[in-house]
């Protein structure tokens, strides 16, 4: 494999970032995080009036899938070109492409057309959350990463708590186009904020060739897993043909694309970096941590509206006090890890207490007080504000800065398939259980013609009593049993985070261009 120079001359960096140009270009990057962070949580209250207007509701569940394939897919490609073409132009062109495909949500007439926009406006979004934390890289020293970034990710409770009610206002006074057209204007301001305030970043390596047939490969293996997850258990039977091929042709796709990242000069995905223990350790937790957390937390309100009877908005505002206490503790943590330069304790505590809090969750019954539930909540947040970007900050740490955005890219690939997978598998053990339960129990067609799987919350309160109670402890057992799955894979990520050493972060600002 032929070595490539260093990202730029060193005339064109010779000089570290001062502390008011960081801040300066940190408020961009603020801005163009909390326009990737909201779309999905504005998007998401409008998604039934969306589907009655577009006449899809067949179709709606791939208004998320696409998102996420094109997101997921696009972040080791956006970190790549990131490397060879300079964040700062990366960035600009993930947040056109971003509001781009917001437009074209808005004015769409089909559900095709909604589809197929949506995914080209995830493609954006994939450039904007790898772009920002690779830019955090590129302005400050390995050490000081972890301050900063825990200040973006402090942004996470105004979008979680500020997204559901500007999707349900605007859904409901003005029409369900505006959920996409609100993203134009913070999405011109985070345009203009960081093409002012990235100018000094590195340009990038320009002479290094695209890895286009990786691309090509890593796209199609990511399609093809996420349809396995999405497809599997509900549209068709695991042992279906359908699912046997998307299986081999996922196994097929993946091999032939470790065959070409190995042998190309410039990979999107460079393998080598996985050399690094820290780097793999770090990058394996991330997936376990993310897996159980959303595989858990996206089904914790089934109990809450179910077995509680929280509304469908109040149950989403319920996760607020998980949220607030995140963006507590990431910052301080963050502090504590620039001020010392060691990570390991932060994340074995972290991890430890997202195992504790989990295990809790599956104790949860019919008789568990609301207020107890927000005490695990607020458990969970520290636990994921001790963690959030710590394992971003080793695997940047991990490798050369010609390899920032690649790892960058990686890393958070990574981190999100985790998520990915853990929704779907967790989404499969819940079905499996409830389903299971009401069918041993004779109480299937108190629910009607679609079944425990077509349950809602106001359909449950009008059923004959025995019914409703035999849902209500399905839905116990279903909750708790997918919570100690996953922490089970919490405890792996405890596991996991015990054999990650501390490597004392690096002081050294990286250079700017004059």
């Amino acid at each position: 494999m032929t070595e490539t120079a260093e990202t730029s001359s060193p005339t064109e960096r010779n000089e570290p970032l001062s502390p008011r140009e960081v801040v300066i270009a940190m408020s961009g990057l603020v801005v163009t995080i909390l326009l990737a962070q909201l779309d999905n949580l504005v998007v998401a209250p409008a998604l039934p009036t969306i589907a009655g207007e577009l006449h899809g509701l067949n179709h709606l569940a791939w208004v998320a899938t696409g998102y996420i394939i094109s997101s997921t897919a696009s972040t080791p490609i956006w970190g790549k070109l990131g490397d060879i073409y300079g964040r700062r132009l990366t960035v600009l062109a993930s947040i056109l492409l971003f509001l781009f495909g917001s437009a074209l949500c808005g004015i769409s007439q089909t559900m095709i057309e909604l589809i197929g926009f949506r995914a080209l406006q995830g493609i954006g979004a994939g450039g904007l959350m790898v772009g920002v934390v690779a830019a955090v890289g590129d302005l400050v020293s390995p050490r000081q990463r972890g301050k900063y970034q825990g200040v973006l990710m402090a942004a996470s409770p105004a979008a979680i708590i500020a997204g559901p009610l500007v999707g349900g206002f605007v859904t409901e006074y003005l029409t369900w186009r505006w959920v996409f057209y609100v993203n134009l204007p913070l999405g011109i301001a985070a345009l203009v904020l960081c093409s002012a305030t990235l100018r000094k970043l590195p340009a990038g390596n320009r002479s290094a060739p695209v890895d286009w047939l990786g691309t090509v490969l890593l796209i199609t293996w990511i399609t093809t897993l996420v349809l396995i997850t999405s497809w599997a258990g509900t549209q068709y039977a695991w042992g279906s043909w359908q699912i046997l091929a998307l299986t081999v042709a996922t196994v097929a796709v993946f091999i032939v694309f470790i065959a070409v990242e190995r042998r190309v000069s410039e990979p999107v995905m460079p393998l080598h970096v996985f050399k690094d223990r820290n780097f793999t350790l770090a990058t394996l937790l991330g997936f376990l941590n993310r897996g159980a957390m959303f595989g858990a937390i996206t089904f914790l309100p089934q109990f809450q509206q179910f077995i509680q009877g929280a509304s469908a908005t109040s149950s989403g505002l319920l996760l607020a006090p998980m949220m607030i206490a995140s963006a507590i503790v990431a910052p301080l943590r963050g502090a504590y890890v620039s001020r010392t330069g060691r990570y390991r304790t932060p994340i074995i505590v972290g991890t430890a207490l997202m195992a504790l809090s989990l295990a809790l969750f599956s104790t949860m019954n019919s008789g568990t007080p609301p207020l107890l539930t927000t005490g695990y909540l607020v458990m969970l947040g520290i636990s994921t504000g001790s963690l959030m970007s710590v394992t971003t900050t080793i695997a940047q740490n991990s490798v050369p800065l010609r390899d920032l955005g690649a790892a960058t890219g990686a890393s958070t690939f990574l981190r999100n398939m985790g998520g990915s997978l853990g929704v779907s598998i967790m989404g499969a053990i819940y079905a499996a259980q409830l389903t299971g339960y009401v069918d041993a129990h004779g109480a299937a067609a108190a629910a009607g013609p679609s079944g425990a799987t077509g349950l809602t919350p106001q359909a449950l309160q009008h059923m004959p009593e025995a019914a409703k109670h035999v849902y209500q402890t399905a839905i116990t057992n279903g909750t708790g049993f997918l919570f100690r799955w996953a922490a089970a894979l919490a405890i792996c990520g405890v596991v996991v985070s015990w054999f990650i050493r501390q490597i004392t972060l690096d002081d050294t600002a990286p250079m700017r261009r004059v």
